[in-house]
């Protein structure tokens, strides 16, 4: 009998194990994030991957070379077939609507060559980066011409100027960013009408240390044989409900391959995380799958969270307004839900899709109980909510009690509740000196606020009963001399 129960038990745990593991082994790929010393420490999956999306699924037959792809907010999605020349438009279940391969211009059919970029308006206008015909066309979102963008004059472009469009994004004024080839002074920017009105984002580029100690001993014949000090080029676009333009480029040396610019062109993007907003901090120098993030694509969730993706080791790194790491997941592969050539990232509902032009299809990622938990605490904590953060960051901490966002996250909202003594705790916990610094300033004075007028009463007293105390003594003394005196 006694043998019976344990093997039932024995049967019941092993069913809980396995019904445990799917969750953890469904992901081909690990999530983590950084802990202060710049240890990568692993967390519970934010996204599972849920499906692989091709054009044969679609019944377009198959993609080739796909570059972009875009989704609207009420969730048409827009993929830039570049190879086959073309756009295909889905519903928000992924089902076709229309295929856009040609149009009319001026009575002559035209089309595309080798697109690069694809970004679509809220009034449903289509703007495509036709790269190899060096123009940006604008259709209708059935594909009509409503105008094209090519050969842009102006004063500060140089007479051999070749304008060859990678990426485009446009803001509620109509004003059109360009990523160009080849053009290192920023963004292009033309207004609603298509004229080019100048440059935004400038990259500035530093040289390291040794570079300049180098140059100093360097003789005229090495200098001219050095490498030029220029910017660097951006490589994707997108833009926020407020107008801000996000931007990456590619530069394996700078601390800022990531930007916002506000409308005057200032890239005004908050980094107050404790690692710089690159990517991956923490790499091999030399080897296989050695060096720095690639960030070729970037994608804004909303509520100040954004998204890039590292074309180099196929991960994804998903941030908060203040410049922090939530996670990190992805990686290359062939299993579903790994990459091989990852080109664009894209939000559709609360899901995400990656482009992969390696593999020429689109894998789609839906969010575990955990990912699910992190986003509603950033939101809410975004929108004011610190209260009801609380709970879903706690949420967020039963599911993983090393994640030290979620106690920086609970540390803020007490800071907001002018909780400050718990705030400290839970700073100390997320090792958080800034914010800990912070806290314990306020803490020191909301305690000597408090204590300080007891304290300097009693100080008072005790000073005045000193001070009695020592004129009572002196007169008795000189009551005594001057009797011994025999004055009186």
């Amino acid at each position: 009998m006694l043998l019976k129960k344990a093997i039932l038990v024995l049967a019941v745990v092993s069913l809980l194990a396995i019904d445990a593991v799917p969750a953890a082994a469904s992901a081909p790929y690990d999530s983590y994030t950084y802990n202060y010393y710049e240890d990568g420490v692993r967390i519970p999956a934010p996204f599972l991957p849920d499906r692989s999306v091709s054009g044969a699924d679609l019944g377009v037959g198959d993609f080739v070379d796909p570059n972009d792809m875009y989704v609207t907010v009420d969730g048409q999605i827009y993929i830039l077939d570049s190879g086959n020349r073309r756009i295909i438009s889905l519903d928000k279940n992924w089902r076709l609507i229309r295929e856009i391969a040609v149009f009319d211009n001026n009575g002559k059919e035209d089309g595309f060559a080798n697109p690069g970029g694809i970004f679509v308006t809220e009034d449903k206008r289509i703007y495509v980066a036709d790269t190899e015909r060096q123009r940006i066309v604008v259709l209708t979102n059935e594909g009509d011409l409503v105008n094209i963008i090519e050969n842009p004059a102006s004063d500060i472009l140089p007479r051999d100027f070749k304008f060859v469009p990678l990426k485009v994004t446009v803001d509620k004024a109509n004003r059109v960013f360009v990523v160009v080839r080849g053009v290192f002074e920023g963004l292009m920017q033309f207004d609603e009408n298509g004229a080019f009105i100048g440059y935004v984002g400038t990259i500035n580029l530093t040289q390291n240390l040794w570079d300049k100690m180098w140059r100093l001993v360097a003789t005229d014949a090495q200098k001219r044989q050095m490498r030029l000090y220029i910017p660097t080029e951006f490589v994707s676009v997108d833009i926020d409900q407020k107008g801000f333009v996000y931007s990456t480029n590619i530069d394996l040396e700078t601390q800022k391959p990531v930007k916002r610019l506000n409308p005057s062109g200032q890239d005004v993007l908050k980094r107050f995380g404790r690692h710089p907003v690159v990517g991956d901090v923490r790499y091999r120098i030399f080897g296989n799958n050695a060096g720095p993030s690639k960030l070729v694509d970037i994608k804004v969730l909303g509520d100040g969270m954004y998204t890039v993706l590292d074309s180099f080791r196929g991960r994804l790194f998903t941030y908060n307004d203040e410049g922090e790491l939530l996670y990190v997941f992805g990686g290359k592969g062939t299993q579903l839900g790994t990459f091989k050539t990852p080109v664009a990232v894209e939000r559709v509902g609360d899901k995400l899709a990656v482009l992969d032009r390696g593999k020429n299809s689109i894998a789609v990622f839906k969010p575990t109980a955990f990912g699910r938990s992190v986003h509603q605490a950033v939101r809410l904590q975004y929108n004011g909510n610190d209260a009801e953060s609380v709970k879903m960051w706690k949420e967020a901490l039963r599911m993983n009690a090393n994640y030290d966002i979620a106690y920086i996250g609970i540390g803020k909202a007490m800071l907001m509740e002018k909780k400050n003594k718990e705030a400290l705790e839970y700073f100390k916990l997320g090792m958080q000196r800034k914010y800990y610094s912070v806290a314990y300033k306020r803490y020191r004075r909301e305690v000597m606020k408090e204590y300080f007028g007891t304290f300097l009463t009693v100080l008072m007293a005790a000073v005045a009963a000193l001070a009695a105390f020592r004129l009572t003594k002196r007169g008795r003394t000189r009551r005594a001399e001057r009797r011994e005196a025999g004055l009186y």
